[in-house]
């Protein structure tokens, strides 16, 4: 068969076929979920703590205790369960399977542009475009309630974020393929918007700052000596050495030996300049605490450091209802849903293995930027999930059918109400989650540090 002979499905047949799956998927039923005969959370959180270094569990557990919406953050395998039951088109991307809002923020590109863009790809995996969709609507509706919005003003700011994610798939749905592709987000240009005066003093530092400078802060605040004598400041648990990191299947050298391997030839060219200083265990943010992650530090000099993180990368929550990831190492399938997703990605990452876990490596502290939902009101809440939906709705793009998902959106807000009532519902069952779990640790059950 000739080339010619095979045809593509233009953008205006695969939007007729996103409209016809409402036929066998009606809109309106995203705002139904039971909660009837679901898997105990408490439970399911209990299961994946058991794969974690058990002395950082409690850790993990005190994090998560602090708000409804930090255990929200940390429970993304409860929502997985839950979001299995509910109704989805077949239409398949690349999931981030962890979209609250908080899992997008500022980061540098290559070319040392300020993006902004979804950056936590821990259970990245091929999923429902819908999964995504109700966890970053569901979050903007419970950082509403964690800042005591009025109901009236959460319910502004979900279906904000709901409407503006259609609104920009069918933008894409009408763009060539590689302008998709080329889409960006401009980190600076977002917080001109925002008009606060924090948000003028973060643009004013971040336009200031450039990459060097952003890595030599950061070694300058967590570790003491100079040049190759460096070495980090022990502040545990957060930061510290341990000599038992082999033991615990967390074998530096080997792990950083094989990350070598993945980067391209001419970032290894780049890699092979920098020595080896130091390294410590790095505990970091609240759904991943637990995990196996350090800090490494290299030098090309004295004055020319180099911050790489290494993460555990542990089987996607979504793989208990998914086929399962088609990546041997879980760390490239980290690696890989990354650049399948965002607009531009590290030039440092890749991944590794300690023989008994899989780990990714990225830059640390390369002019990255997030936000803070402490204190924000309705138009600032807003702003923020419409730039979240953005970004969501580019990366699914770039991975999925932008006109069949465009398709079954519509153009009206019909799908926007569901989402929105979907939001309410689970935010209600996240309180009482969420209440359960603090009773777990008031009784001893749940152990907290």
């Amino acid at each position: 068969m000739s080339s010619a002979s095979i045809e593509t499905p233009n953008a205006a047949a695969r939007a007729a076929n996103g409209r016809a799956l409402r036929t066998t998927v009606r809109r309106t039923a995203h705002a139904e979920i039971s909660f009837d005969g679901r898997a105990d959370p408490i439970a399911l959180l209990t299961e994946v703590a058991r794969n974690r270094l058990h002395f950082l569990v409690p850790l993990r557990n005190a994090r998560m205790a602090d708000s409804a919406f930090t255990f929200f953050r940390g429970a993304a395998v409860v929502m997985a369960a839950d979001l299995a039951r509910t109704p989805v088109t077949g239409l398949i991307v690349q999931a981030c399977g962890d979209a609250h809002c908080l899992n997008f923020g500022g980061y540098a590109s290559p070319e040392r542009n300020l993006l902004f863009d979804v950056n936590d790809f821990d259970e990245t995996l091929p999923g429902p475009w819908e999964w995504d969709l109700k966890r970053l609507v569901t979050s903007i509706a419970i950082a509403g309630r964690t800042n005591d919005l009025r109901k009236r003003q959460i319910k502004a700011a979900t279906l904000e974020t709901a409407r503006a994610y259609r609104e920009r798939m069918n933008e894409f749905a009408a763009l060539p393929a590689l302008d998709v592709w080329y889409a960006r987000l401009d980190a600076t240009a977002i917080l001109d918007e925002a008009k606060t005066f924090e948000a003028r003093r973060a643009r004013s530092k971040i336009a200031d700052q450039v990459a060097t400078e952003s890595i030599r802060e950061a070694v300058d605040k967590i570790t003491t000596g100079d040049g190759m004598t460096r070495r980090f400041n022990d502040d545990p648990p957060a930061l510290f050495h341990s000599e038992r990191t082999d033991q615990r299947g967390f074998d530096v050298t080997r792990i950083m030996d094989e990350y070598r391997t993945t980067l391209s030839e001419e970032m290894q060219h780049l890699f092979d300049r920098y020595t080896f200083v130091d390294d410590a265990i790095k505990v970091v943010g609240v759904g991943s605490v637990g995990t196996r992650c350090a800090i490494v530090l290299y030098a090309a000099d004295a004055h020319d450091p180099l911050l790489l993180q290494i993460k555990e990368a542990v089987p996607s929550v979504l793989e208990a209802y998914l086929p399962p990831s088609t990546y041997q190492n879980h760390g490239e399938r980290v690696v890989r849903g990354q650049r399948l997703m965002q607009t531009a990605s590290d030039a440092f990452l890749g991944w590794g293995s300690s023989g008994k876990h899989d780990f990714y490596v990225r830059q640390f502290k390369d002019m990255k930027a997030s936000a803070n939902l402490d204190h924000v009101d309705v138009e600032q809440l807003s702003l923020y999930g419409r730039y979240c939906a953005y970004a969501l709705a580019m990366a699914h793009a770039r991975s999925g059918d932008s006109a069949a998902i465009a398709g079954y959106l519509g153009t009206n807000d019909t799908m926007d109400v569901a989402l929105q009532t979907f939001a309410e519902t689970y935010a209600d069952q996240n309180e009482d989650d969420y209440a359960a779990f603090l009773a777990g640790i008031e009784a001893g059950t749940i152990p907290t540090a």
